[in-house]
């Protein structure tokens, strides 16, 4: 498709004579995190998965945010030992959300997965010997309902995030050459086997609000950078580039806004691992902000304002900031070049949430006093100071511009606004 190029937010400083060390990845004003008994904190490697690994949060969001599905277990009162798991939906559109426990007969396995559907049912993967078994589960009264779909045959097996329909799941089968593209929910008759794409596949954001356009990061089957690619359903999964920022860079798509065609991109383009912006269709180059570059905690975004049609600049985007403390939540706008550090409510499901158009984010969260509730935080404005939210033990406020520092060498910009993603229609 093309490929696109990199700037730093601080490049305005590159005639002003200040330098950093290439080589170092403290960025300019970062102090260490305090410890709450005074002295310097010991902190540990980032958390986080690893990179390019698909991976659903702890509770999993319909496109949409009206559902939610998660795997659970009730815990006993005087032990807190767990008990038996099973699958559990949240309903959250309606006036007060609420959860509905969905157990069967028979214990869930640890590493099953859950999905939920626009109609309220839930979608469960279970690896059964050396195959995959896809279920809907659905609330029948005082039980459970259970209708099979069928099963994959496959070594490994992972699903990929809901699809923006609401009806349709998909799922990813990697394999040493190919990694095999499933539907497993959705189709005419139980999993069906769409395409074989070639190298090792993983990640998955979808691109548009249809559920036609999927981005995943691709590596070459017999090795090399991993480049984000985007697989046209439309077109019998037809395979295009989408992000090759420098030829040898690993470049992973990690969240788009279809509204506004914002990205959020992880590459070691600029020497090492940074998260960067880019828009759709743009001709303007990917930027690697230094607000979103912490020294002792990993930053993942997770959910971007929806709405903002022709202002990709202006977008909310929710962060999960994992450090010593344990987890919160950040929130950061392009333009602002300003990162807010929230404390969130106890018992937040890290990693999962989303955005109203107004700009107001929806952590869901679950603890001993609730079994289900919605902490409602408003997107901080830019001019605002959130360092007193933040939780004790965070690397620094966050809130301060990005750092004035020369933006390291990569090759020759070339424009996103190549891409020809925005020139197509439903009916191609």
């Amino acid at each position: 498709m093309t490929a696109c190029a990199i700037e730093d937010e601080a490049a305005e400083a590159a005639g002003t004579g200040e330098t950093v060390d290439p080589e170092s990845d403290e960025p300019d004003g970062a102090e260490e995190a305090p410890d709450p008994a005074g002295g310097v904190a010991e902190l540990p490697e980032p958390l986080g998965p690893a990179p390019g690994e698909t991976v659903l949060p702890a509770l999993t969001l319909t496109a949409d945010g009206a559902y939610a599905a998660r795997l659970t277990a009730a815990r006993d009162p005087g032990t807190g030992t767990e008990s038996a798991r099973y699958a559990e939906r949240w309903t959250l559109d309606g006036p007060e959300p609420y959860a509905v426990p969905l157990p069967l007969d028979r214990p869930e396995e640890a590493g099953s997965q859950v999905l939920p559907l626009a109609d309220g049912r839930v979608l469960i993967r279970r690896r059964v010997a050396d195959h995959h078994t896809f279920s809907l589960l659905y609330p029948t009264g005082p039980g459970t309902g259970e209708l099979p779909l069928g099963a994959v045959e496959r070594a490994e097996l992972t699903l990929l995030p809901p699809a923006p329909d609401g009806v349709s799941a998909y799922a990813l089968s990697t394999g040493t050459y190919s990694t095999g593209l499933w539907r497993v929910a959705g189709g005419a008759c139980g999993p069906e086997h769409l395409a074989d794409l070639p190298g090792r596949c993983s990640g998955g954001v979808w691109l548009d609000r249809a559920g036609r356009l999927l981005a995943l990061d691709r590596e070459p089957a017999g090795g090399g950078p991993v480049k984000a690619v985007a697989v046209d359903l439309g077109r019998g999964a037809e395979m295009t580039p989408l992000l090759q920022i420098a030829p040898d860079s690993d470049d992973r798509l990690l969240l788009a806004d279809p509204d506004s065609g914002l990205l959020l991109i992880r590459s070691d383009a600029p020497g090492h691992d940074r998260l960067g912006w880019g828009v759709l269709g743009s001709c303007l180059p990917v930027r690697f902000p230094e607000c979103l570059r912490l020294p002792d905690a990993a930053v993942t975004p997770f959910a971007v304002q929806p709405g903002q049609m022709l202002m990709p600049e202006s977008c909310a985007v929710a962060l999960r900031i994992d450090g010593a403390a344990g987890s919160w939540a950040g929130i950061w706008r392009p333009s602002g070049r300003r990162l807010h550090q929230l404390a969130a409510p106890e018992g937040w499901l890290a990693g999962s949430g989303s955005w109203s158009r107004d700009g107001v984010l929806r952590l869901p969260y679950a603890n001993e006093e609730t079994a289900c509730a919605v902490a409602l935080l408003t997107a901080p404005s830019d001019l605002e100071s959130s360092a007193d939210a933040a939780p004790a033990g965070c690397a620094q406020s966050g809130t301060q511009p990005s750092a004035a520092v020369t933006h390291p060498p990569v090759c020759r910009p070339v424009p996103l606004g190549q891409a020809p993603l925005m020139r197509r229609t439903a009916s191609d």
